[in-house]
């Protein structure tokens, strides 16, 4: 069969009408933005071809530039399953694929699945009735953490806990109800369509920023701890620091551009990077400065310990590792900004 492929760089979503907010059970249009996914995708997609959801399902493709077989696996699918589509995505940018893969949706309901993420058995169910009971204009859960090798399993245990990542539903869980935001999102997509798509500008925390827009124009972002994703962590203390640096980063520019985008969350690991450093460059000159690196290496030792609880010993050594790596490379990338932007 011929695979739909688009060819597109940066720009805005088409001007057609909105849907109208679903009723009714209602086809779902999956939006996937992925590049150097080969190790996930199949896992990912099989995930979401695999629901036992009666309405309909429609997978949208959004691949980007890859080092890897992505691409070529995404075809390879796309020619195996009509439900599948692929469009290409040559900035390989988060924001602009899944501008792109807005232009193929089918379906009045869209959800995000992340090429890292693999939906559980009735997701897609759950996220439509939670739409239908609540009339928000999107519904999302808990994003968790699944490692495979020693570290990833360590990272996973790190970014679950508050101790990690602060206390954001869609990370620890927590109770039903309104939002800021969710993970990964499943949208009545003509409030994607009404607030102008996602914001080409962000690299990151595109989704914080589109539910930012969504609640101004006062449609309901609803958290329900019943909608629970699988995600597949960074695989090396390398890769979660470049990851978090870029997050850092782009919660900086959120921050500059939306004053309610900042709270003691965020300012959090900065605040506690130039404790640690200025302690460390400061107790040559004066010893008790040295308290503030000291106590915070062994408050993340303990804490680490403490969260790995009921994991192998390899585990619970790389707890405290991944803790200090998220904490100070967001720290990093906050207080850094983004140059030449």
């Amino acid at each position: 069969m011929t695979v739909p492929v688009l060819e597109a760089g940066r720009g805005s979503l088409p001007s057609v009408p909105a849907a109208s907010p679903p009723d009714r059970l209602s086809g779902i249009s999956v939006i996937m933005p992925v590049r150097d996914e080969a190790d996930h995708l199949a896992e990912a997609v099989g995930s979401v071809l695999g629901q036992d959801y009666p309405g309909g399902i429609q997978v949208v493709l959004a691949v980007g530039p890859s080092r890897d077989d992505t691409p070529r696996l995404a075809r390879e699918m796309a020619e195996l399953d009509p439900r599948v589509v692929v469009v290409d995505n040559p900035s390989g940018r988060t924001p602009d694929g899944l501008n792109l893969a807005m232009t193929l949706v089918r379906h009045d309901i869209v959800a995000r699945v992340d090429g890292h993420g693999a939906l559980p058995p009735g997701y897609l169910d759950t996220a439509v009735a939670t739409l239908l009971r609540t009339g928000a204009a999107n519904v999302g859960g808990v994003a968790l953490p699944e490692g495979r090798t020693t570290m990833q399993q360590a990272i996973a245990v790190a970014m679950g806990s508050p101790l990690g990542m602060g206390g954001a539903r869609f990370r620890v869980g927590g109770r039903e109800g309104e939002a800021e935001t969710v993970f990964p999102g499943v949208f009545r997509r003509e409030w994607i369509e009404r607030v102008g798509g996602f914001d080409p500008a962000y690299d990151r925390a595109q989704d914080w920023e589109l539910n930012l827009r969504i609640r101004q124009a006062g449609g309901v972002v609803w958290f329900t701890p019943d909608l629970r994703v699988t995600y597949r962590p960074r695989s090396s203390l390398t890769a979660l620091a470049r990851q978090f640096f870029a997050t850092g980063q782009w919660r900086r520019r959120l921050a500059t551009q939306h004053e309610n985008a900042l709270g003691p969350r965020y300012l959090a690991p900065p605040v506690t990077l130039v404790l640690v450093v200025g302690g460390a460059l400061g107790s040559p000159w004066w010893p008790p400065f040295g308290v503030l690196p000291l106590g915070y290496a062994v408050a993340v030792a303990v804490g680490g310990v403490a969260i790995a609880q009921g994991q192998s010993a390899a585990v619970r050594v790389r707890v405290p590792a991944a803790l200090a790596t998220m904490h100070l490379s967001w720290g990093a990338g906050f207080l850094w900004g983004l140059r030449g932007r």
